[in-house]
């Protein structure tokens, strides 16, 4: 059986509609066909005719003929419109821009495949039972119809994810580091007035007590320094990583943008409003031919 290139849920849909098409068509040959078997019972009843009638008569059946040709043209048109206008209302749900390529709709190879697909479609169906199972309506996709657009948007999530948790890791960072800052500056007070206290001891307490403090003091400034200089950098981490942040956010926003402008951008719509009026149309004119 020839394939499509979509899955088996997708592949129904598809020939849910072509069964469609095919009966659409059917009709419209059946109304062509009745409008030479008209003229055919109508004005056909003599044995011989001028030239003039001939035309006169060729005249109002391609009248006859073009209108319903046409108007059938119209209302497939506007049943197509109506068709990717169900497809695009589904996929809007899912914040997702769905694509076209008018140019693909004339290619020979895939027009090809197409209408083996369709063969054998036909022919499988007429092996089955005739009772077919009523086909739901459209849910609203799970799957973006553009898969490239869903994984650009997927990843930059993702990014925007690991951008916070990073974020916040540095952030935790910081808060220790001055928190380590705020310990060493008391432990330097608390020797401060430890020395302030023993002045009165012996000159050799006070002087293993001054090199205690000085000892201290140049590793509290060693490591103030180096606090200071992690700091500085945890805080630049931080800037750097809150513009990541925005960046990743406005690709995210960007990718939205496209995603809705390039679904805006098909002919969907009209193509199924176009195929609408037209059955419509046609219902119509039967309706008329009846009454007749």
């Amino acid at each position: 059986q020839a394939e499509l290139g979509v899955n088996e849920h997708h592949q129904n849909e598809v020939v849910s509609y072509m069964r469609f098409a095919r009966f659409k068509r059917g009709m419209c040959l059946k109304t062509v066909d009745s409008c030479f078997q008209d003229l055919k019972d109508s004005r056909l009843v003599e044995d011989t005719f001028t030239v003039d009638e001939v035309i006169d008569m060729l005249d109002g059946l391609q009248s006859v003929v073009h209108s319903e040709v046409e108007s059938e043209l119209i209302n497939t048109t506007y049943t197509n419109v109506l068709l990717l206008r169900q497809l695009f209302s589904q996929a809007e749900k899912w914040y997702l821009k769905l694509q076209t390529d008018v140019s693909d709709l004339e290619n020979r190879e895939l027009l090809h495949q197409v209408a083996e697909f369709e063969k054998s479609e036909y022919t499988s169906s007429n092996e089955k039972s005739t009772a077919d199972p009523i086909k739901p309506k459209l849910a609203p996709l799970n799957e973006g119809g553009s898969e490239l657009l869903n994984k650009t948007v997927a990843h930059l999530q993702e990014e925007n994810e690991k951008l916070k948790t990073r974020l916040r890791t540095i952030e935790t960072q910081a808060t220790a580091a001055l928190d380590e800052k705020s310990k060493l500056e008391k432990s330097l007070r608390d020797l401060q007035m430890i020395q302030g206290d023993q002045k009165n001891n012996a000159n050799q307490d006070i002087t293993e007590l001054e090199n205690k403090v000085a000892a201290l003091k140049s590793q509290f400034e060693k490591t103030l320094n180096d606090t200071t200089a992690n700091q500085k950098f945890l805080e630049e981490d931080l800037m750097t990583t809150k513009h990541d942040l925005l960046k990743v956010q406005d690709q995210l926003s960007t990718a939205e943008k496209e995603l809705e402008k390039k679904f805006q951008q098909t002919a969907a719509y009209r193509n199924m409003k176009e195929i609408l009026t037209r059955k419509n149309e046609q219902i119509k004119d039967l309706r008329r031919r009846l009454s007749k």
